[in-house]
């Protein structure tokens, strides 16, 4: 295997991103062969990498799941959470979410051992797409959808324009191209809607088809394929 810097190599076991990685070796808590690590050095195949006094192994496949989130497990993999989403996926390998789903919201989020992924993704702002199912309280106007879809002020901002569409009486589906926090529930409380339920079907080009809350499958090699090129690898 070819030398690769120590930053991608921690990457490339999902220890943590890149930028991550570069902070943990400026702050000496990285060792290779016993040697405290220096930002830029390169690893050489079968090195001993550690952190602190956890080995890390970059030599194993990186894992890619589509997991359906049910109401009440939270998108972290912070232990000190009971309801953490990692814990409740329980996969034999260190994994992370990839952005967040809030706790009272259900459907499709990404884990992933792969830092480099989930840097990328969260800088992305503004630039993939995730569609949410969404019912409300009230019935559904052709004002609230013109609304929503134009920008809602929330958060100090107003949302970027998206797409929305009426799916039922009290129920909408929308397309959205940011992630500010509880974003849909705060544009529809802004306009005096409250949220009943709150699904997301698709992230960028990856859908939640018919899997059932708590089910996760690997992506396949189409998906995994096109979110690669959609990253730039």
């Amino acid at each position: 295997m070819q030398e690769r810097r120590l930053n991608k190599y921690l990457a490339d076991s999902g220890f943590c991103s890149r930028r991550e990685a570069d902070r943990l070796i400026s702050l000496g808590q990285v060792t290779v062969n016993g040697k405290r690590a220096v930002l830029g050095q390169l690893v050489p195949s079968g090195a001993r990498v550690m952190v602190g006094k956890q080995l890390v192994d970059a030599h194993s496949d990186r894992v890619y799941l589509a997991v359906y989130k049910p109401v009440g497990i939270v998108s972290t993999s912070d232990p000190r959470e009971p309801a953490n989403i990692v814990s409740f996926i329980n996969y034999p390998a260190r994994v992370y979410p990839v952005g967040r789903l809030d706790k009272d919201s259900e459907g499709l989020i990404l884990l992933t051992s792969d830092g480099d992924i989930v840097n990328h993704i969260l800088r992305a702002a503004g630039k993939h797409e995730k569609e949410y199912e969404v019912a409300v309280d009230k019935p559904v106007t052709q004002a609230f959808l013109d609304r929503m879809a134009e920008g809602v002020p929330i958060l100090g901002q107003v949302t970027l324009p998206c797409r929305v569409r009426k799916t039922g009486p009290k129920s909408f589906n929308i397309i959205l191209v940011q992630g500010l926090n509880r974003q849909i529930r705060r544009m529809c409380e802004s306009l005096g809607y409250s949220v009943t339920r709150l699904r997301r079907v698709r992230i960028m080009h990856i859908t939640l088809g018919k899997m059932r809350p708590g089910q996760w499958r690997m992506l396949s090699q189409q998906e995994l394929a096109a979110l690669l090129r959609i990253m730039g690898e």
